[in-house]
């Protein structure tokens, strides 16, 4: 990556390594989780980025994927659940200098924060925001959630669930989001590449990870399934320009593993935060004002 964007990140070559962004606190995940693979994904992006950790600021909700920025040395700010994105705007517009990022679970963000989303797309603020989808509640027990395949017995459906599940690639899609992908930890380099391409973005950023969760997960979920299952969409020839192709593979979520972008928009619009800046320095005074 070599284009600088309106998020701040710097064209030179990476001066970090892992470890600047590697903070002493120890992930407490289940050993296996797929959250470990994407720590360490983050941890190469920002290598590549090549910012330093205190110019970057990560907001989280809560459950398992909302652990992740007490283990970076970037700021790190645990909200409420399901309400990372207005935080995280308001940090952005506070501050439009910060590269934020933006983390939570498919509970999180499609279920009590699922109506945050729209607004934060359409407002198109330079923001980053990772999703690590595991079809389940994992934090609090395996309960179904907003992803949760239709018939998966979980303590909330002993039955087996009788509700279809979000689909969370064509529910940003359909509300406009600029950048929409999907990457495995199962696939470490193309996920750490994903996110670093999500970070360049000049705008609203969406990533989903189908991190697998491995106490309360499906076992076709999991990391070596993961592995046999996935697509790479590069490989399949789509162009990340097509945005209605992007939306037909995106309605194959739940059944095949696409991963990659599906969308990037040719033409980035102006960002929320921009149009801040832009409308301060048509209120500044002129000399002659003064």
């Amino acid at each position: 990556m070599s284009t600088t964007t309106d998020c701040g990140c710097q064209p030179t070559p990476a001066t970090y390594t892992v470890k600047d962004f590697r903070s002493n606190l120890k992930p407490i995940w289940c050993p296996g989780c797929g959250d470990y693979g994407v720590v360490t994904a983050l941890y190469r992006a920002l290598v590549n980025i090549g910012r330093p950790p205190h110019e970057i600021a990560f907001i989280s909700g809560i459950g398992c994927s909302s652990r992740i920025p007490g283990y970076t040395t970037a700021y790190g700010f645990n909200t409420v659940h399901g309400r990372a994105l207005p935080i995280a705007q308001g940090i952005k517009m506070a501050n439009p200098d910060l590269t934020v990022l933006v983390a939570g679970g498919d509970g999180d963000g499609f279920s009590i924060g699922g109506g945050h989303v729209p607004h934060a797309i359409r407002r198109n603020l330079d923001l980053t925001y990772i999703v690590m989808d595991n079809h389940i509640y994992g934090l609090t027990k395996g309960q179904l959630s907003p992803t949760t395949p239709r018939g998966s017995k979980t303590p909330t459906s002993s039955y087996g669930s009788i509700e279809e599940p979000v689909n969370p690639l064509l529910y940003v899609l359909a509300y406009g989001a600029g950048f929409v992908a999907q990457g495995v930890p199962a696939d470490m380099e193309g996920l750490a590449n994903l996110i670093e391409e999500a970070i360049r973005y000049p705008g609203f950023a969406f990533v989903n990870i189908q991190s697998p969760c491995i106490t309360f997960g499906e076992p076709d979920d999991q990391l070596k399934a993961q592995k046999t299952r996935m697509r790479k969409l590069a490989a399949e020839g789509h162009d990340p320009s097509n945005r209605l192709r992007a939306m037909e593979l995106a309605q194959a979520y739940g059944t095949e593993l696409y991963t990659g972008v599906f969308y990037r928009n040719p033409n980035p619009p102006i960002t929320y935060d921009q149009h801040i800046r832009d409308r301060q320095a048509e209120l500044q005074p002129t000399a002659a004002e003064e």
